[in-house]
């Protein structure tokens, strides 16, 4: 069942991007997120309490399990969701995220300690490649692309600097307590950055509630769950090659969704991004 794990956890990230753009129309970005947050709290507080979960005995843990929430949701969702607000392509989203495989392989020496060796460094350049094929057939598909870029340049760096260091200083806890850790703090600091600038704005409809309740079961509490185990069991590397795939299955689901074109350019990147993935995951003989 674990080797499932992976492939599962792609298609669910995936569909983040679809359900961001459906809901998107409907809310502000960040009160979208807030919602989401609040919804995230109060399921996983229920379901920790009913079912006993431990709670961290260490003060430091819940300073550490807080502090990869922020990073892995407020910045990461929070830049992933102005970006499709503000008018960026969920594939092209998808994809600048996808980068994140090569920020977490020059890390991942650093912080913890990991090993690179020349096969994962192949892997990790084609998935690049492959990224930039696909991202280079939409330059020219819309208007001011420069700026939608930003927040999710921030979103990636939030991601990356993230899954490091939970996998450093955090990466067993239990999932049901730990959501909850996570989420609090990443809640508390939304809520005044709508209050600043953004103004709390959301319309009640049915497929608001929708992709809501998507985002909430699916992806806050599936993909991050199959993320935080991931994290748990195998090398930051690894964990995070697996973004490489997300661009495709994202540019897959839009492309029959949303009706975002496939060039045959971008097929070809995508061929070269599974690749990688497979060279970087794949175990030393």
């Amino acid at each position: 069942m674990q080797r499932v794990y992976p492939l599962l956890f792609v298609f669910l990230w995936s569909t983040g991007f679809i359900g961001a753009k459906y809901g998107l129309p409907y809310a502000e970005p960040l009160s979208f997120l807030f919602v989401r947050y609040l919804a995230v709290i109060a399921l996983m507080t229920a379901i920790a309490l009913l079912t006993r979960a431990p709670w961290p005995k260490a003060p430091m843990q819940w300073v550490h399990i807080g502090v990869s929430g922020l990073l892995v949701h407020a910045v990461y969702l929070g830049g992933v969701f102005i970006a499709i607000k503000q008018g960026l392509p969920a594939g092209i989203t998808a994809l600048v995220v996808g980068m994140q495989p090569l920020l977490t392989a020059l890390g991942a020496g650093w912080l913890l300690g990991e090993r690179v060796v020349g096969r994962q460094w192949l892997g990790l350049a084609l998935g690049f490649v492959g990224v930039a094929l696909v991202v280079s057939g939409k330059f020219g598909d819309t208007a001011a692309l420069g700026p939608m870029l930003v927040p999710a340049l921030c979103a990636l760096l939030g991601i990356t600097v993230g899954t490091l260091y939970q996998k450093r200083y955090c990466a067993r806890f239990d999932l049901r307590t730990g959501s909850v850790i996570q989420f609090v703090p990443t809640a508390l600091a939304t809520l005044p950055v709508i209050l600043l600038f953004d103004g709390f704005h959301v319309d009640w409809t049915g497929d608001f509630i929708f992709a809501l309740a998507w985002l909430v079961l699916v992806l806050s509490i599936g993909a991050i769950s199959l993320l935080n185990l991931l994290i748990r069991s195998g090398s930051a590397v690894n964990v995070a090659s697996l973004f490489y795939l997300t661009p495709l299955s994202t540019a897959l689901i839009a492309f029959l969704m949303f009706d975002e074109k496939l060039s045959w350019l971008a097929m070809l990147g995508m061929g070269l991004a599974v690749s990688g993935v497979y060279l970087v995951g794949r175990p030393a003989k």
